[in-house]
């Protein structure tokens, strides 16, 4: 399930950075604009209820509630962009985001503590969970306006690069994950035989 959220995260990544020209202007009209925000919604409606099954799933952890926080907020984010009327500010996105990049940073911190014995996937959750953080202080800056853009629509470029780094750390937490699992089992084969 999250390696299926790295790749929603991963389209997601593509599809701000596509509605950018070099120059900050958007490039689409109006009519394809609000069809591009129907599809970014449904993308992370899916990808959210992806995050929340998988952390239902490794319920027993005791560190899914971040994963199902980290989901939540991608749906809502996901809901806004399908049924909000009116002008979206950036300040509800950039709380939802927030909320996205603070449960992912604490739970890659989480994980890299679990990682004693394993010094490279150690450092890479710090450091992964370090920059989620520092994204989240910067959204949470951004929504609040303390610190500028240097154009009106660079919140895609800001968005692009939070969820093109999110799509690699939640691949990277599924490998690991995967590879903790399958040496779980061939130690439990081992001890049985």
């Amino acid at each position: 399930m999250l390696a299926l959220c790295a790749g929603l995260d991963a389209i997601y990544s593509v599809v701000n950075f596509l509605m950018q020209d070099a120059d900050g202007s958007l490039t689409l009209r109006n009519h394809l604009l609000k069809g591009t925000v129907v599809f970014m919604g449904r993308l992370a409606v899916a990808a959210g209820v992806c995050t929340i099954a998988a952390g239902i799933w490794r319920a027993q952890t005791g560190r899914s509630w971040l994963l199902i926080v980290n989901g939540l907020a991608f749906t809502a984010l996901g809901l806004i962009s399908l049924f909000w009327i009116g002008k979206l500010t950036l300040l509800p996105v950039a709380l939802l985001l927030v909320a996205m990049a603070m449960s992912a940073g604490i739970l890659e911190l989480v994980t890299a503590r679990t990682l004693r014995h394993h010094v490279v996937d150690r450092w890479l959750f710090d450091f992964a969970g370090a920059a989620s953080i520092g994204f989240a202080l910067a959204f949470f800056s951004l929504g609040f306006g303390w610190i500028g853009a240097s154009h009106s629509d660079a919140s895609f470029l800001w968005i692009g690069a939070y969820f093109g780094f999110s799509a690699i750390c939640m691949l990277a937490l599924a490998l690991r994950l995967h590879g903790l699992r399958r040496s779980q089992s061939g130690q439990s084969q081992v001890l049985s035989l």
